[in-house]
C-alpha cells in the first residue's frame, strides 16, 4: 500500500487485507469508478474508489491487463453490505466487464433522485450535493487520463475521492424522501434491476424496452 493523501488509502489492483477486513464490517460502501471512456469492453477501468461510514477512503488503481481484484470481488459480492453508486448502471457494468465482479445489494442515487426529487431536473451528483449537503463538488478533473501509468495528480485524487466522501449521507437523505412519499419499494425494485441493464450495456444491447 502506498499513500499520496494523508485521508486516502492508495492501492494497485486490489485492497489489502488490513482494509478488506476493515470494510467487510461495514453495513454500507460508497463505491465509483473512473474509466478511459464510456464504452464497455473498449474502454478499461482504470480506478475504483470506496468510502465507508467513517469516511475511510481507498482509491485501487487498476492497471493495464487485470483482469480480477479477490478482495474488492468479496467486498461488492457480499450481500449484508450495501453498495451505494451514482448511476450504478455504468459502475456495475464496468466492474463485471473488467474484473468479474457480480455487485449485489445496490442503492443507485441518481435512481433515487429521480423518484424522490421530482421537482427538479438536475440529477448530477453535483447538483444532489449541494442541494442536500449544502456542498459544492469541484468537477474540473472528470475528464482527464485516467490510465496514465504516473500516479495520480492531487486533483485527480482529491477529484475521485470526493465521488464517494459523500454519497452516504446522500443515501440516508433520499431514503427519508422516498419513504415519506412511499416510493421506497418502488426503488428497491429499481435497484434490483440495475444488473440486468448493465448486463445488457455489456453485450450492447440498447433499447430493447422500447416499441
Amino acid at each position: 500500500m502506498t499513500t499520496q493523501n494523508k485521508k486516502i488509502d492508495f492501492f494497485y489492483n486490489d485492497l489489502d487485507v488490513e482494509l478488506y477486513n476493515l470494510y467487510k464490517k461495514s453495513h454500507y460502501l460508497a463505491i465509483d469508478t473512473e474509466a478511459m471512456g464510456l464504452i464497455h469492453g473498449r474502454d478499461r477501468l482504470c480506478l475504483v474508489q470506496l468510502c465507508d461510514e467513517s469516511k475511510r477512503i481507498s482509491c485501487i488503481k487498476i492497471e493495464l491487463n487485470t483482469s480480477s481484484s479477490p478482495h474488492l470481488k468479496a467486498l461488492l459480492e457480499d450481500e449484508k453490505i450495501t453498495k451505494i453508486f451514482h448511476y450504478a448502471r455504468f459502475d456495475v457494468a464496468a466492474l463485471k466487464c473488467n474484473l468479474g465482479i457480480n455487485t449485489n445489494n445496490i442503492f443507485c442515487t441518481k435512481i433515487a433522485s429521480k423518484l424522490a426529487r421530482t421537482y427538479t431536473n438536475k440529477h448530477g451528483l453535483k447538483d444532489l450535493i449541494n442541494e442536500l449537503l449544502g456542498i459544492e463538488l469541484d468537477k474540473s478533473s472528470q475528464s482527464s487520463d485516467w490510465g496514465s501509468k504516473e500516479d495520480l495528480t492531487k486533483d485527480q485524487l482529491d477529484y475521485a475521492a470526493n465521488d464517494v466522501r459523500y454519497l452516504i449521507e446522500a443515501m440516508h437523505k433520499l431514503k427519508v424522501i422516498l419513504e415519506r412519499e412511499d416510493r421506497y419499494k418502488l426503488a428497491q425494485k429499481c435497484f434490483k434491476s440495475v444488473s440486468v441493464h448493465a448486463e445488457l450495456d455489456i453485450l450492447k444491447f440498447l433499447n430493447i424496452f422500447e416499441h
